[in-house]
């Protein structure tokens, strides 16, 4: 469980609650940031309809061309409505820990059973879930212990600079057929720290890092409707380890170690990976 847990984690926030809807969101309390999203999206491929398109991010370094055209599934959140990331001193006044559940149901007034519950369940579980072997993990609960993680991995001494997915256009449209413009550009990480965004009442990030080879890119999109997005991928090269139920290999037809596996970033879902230490030396082409 570990394993595909650690491999797949970016997904979490969009599968826990998935299946919700609009009538049991109406039903309960004010909701957690992060357990649902919107159903607007166009319908680019028929064949795709009887899968979840919130699964379709995943795909290959072999369709990092350009003019290569995939569906992608791309949440869209309010960054007005998103929790923020407490301070230390808040942060260490909760308890983050999944015996506490009952006490912090209670504390944010949220029902046993119901949708808010269950994402906060699966949370904190997933936070304390034991890492993979070469894996280091962190679930950050204020930005100073996120910086205290990055520092661990990085160095005290080391700089590292943060990339993620931008919308360089909005609009509702969460699933369509995308085009690659450009030739996607790769980022230099020699070492990367993922960071995803876990529904919650406050911000909790979970991090972690890895000793397998990745590789981080910067694919240029543009969307049948128009949308473009720069968006964040990272493509992880020995999948020999991982799951034969691992989602991934069901959405792309594969076996495990057969191919790397690549995957699109939500825009609040962050990568940091070390300065370049050459002043132009930031972003180099794939191609």
């Amino acid at each position: 469980m570990g394993a595909e847990f650690a491999s797949k984690i970016f997904l979490l926030y969009l599968l826990i609650v998935m299946c919700v809807d609009g009538r049991e969101r109406a039903r309960d309390d004010s909701p957690v940031e992060g357990t649902h999203g919107e159903h607007s999206h166009a319908h680019p491929s028929s064949h795709m309809d009887h899968m979840d398109h919130s699964l379709l991010v995943f795909f290959t370094m072999n369709d990092l061309k350009v003019g290569r055209t995939m569906p992608v599934y791309f949440p869209k959140k309010d960054p007005s409505k998103s929790p923020s990331l407490l301070s230390r001193e808040d942060a260490d006044s909760i308890p983050f820990s999944y015996e506490k559940l009952p006490y912090l149901l209670q504390l944010f007034s949220f029902s046993k059973g119901s949708p808010q519950a269950k994402a906060m369940e699966d949370t904190l579980k997933g936070c304390e879930i034991k890492p993979i072997k070469g894996e280091t993990k962190f679930c950050a609960t204020s930005l100073k212990s996120m910086l205290g993680f990055l520092q661990g991995i990085f160095g005290l001494e080391s700089q590292f600079k943060v990339v993620s997915t931008t919308y360089l256009t909005k609009s509702s449209i969460l699933f369509q057929n995308y085009t690659i413009l450009e030739v996607p550009k790769e980022v230099p990480a020699p070492k990367m720290v993922a960071c995803h965004t876990m529904p919650y009442p406050y911000a909790i990030f979970y991090c972690h890092s890895q000793e397998t080879e990745n590789k981080v890119f910067v694919v240029s999109l543009i969307g049948e409707n128009g949308d473009r997005v720069e968006a964040l991928a990272v493509c992880h090269l020995d999948t020999s380890q991982w799951s034969r139920n691992h989602v991934s290999f069901k959405v792309l037809g594969i076996e495990p170690g057969s191919s790397n596996v690549c995957h699109f970033f939500p825009e609040d879902n962050l990568v940091y990976v070390p300065m370049p230490t050459m002043p132009n030396d930031v972003l180099v082409n794939v191609m």
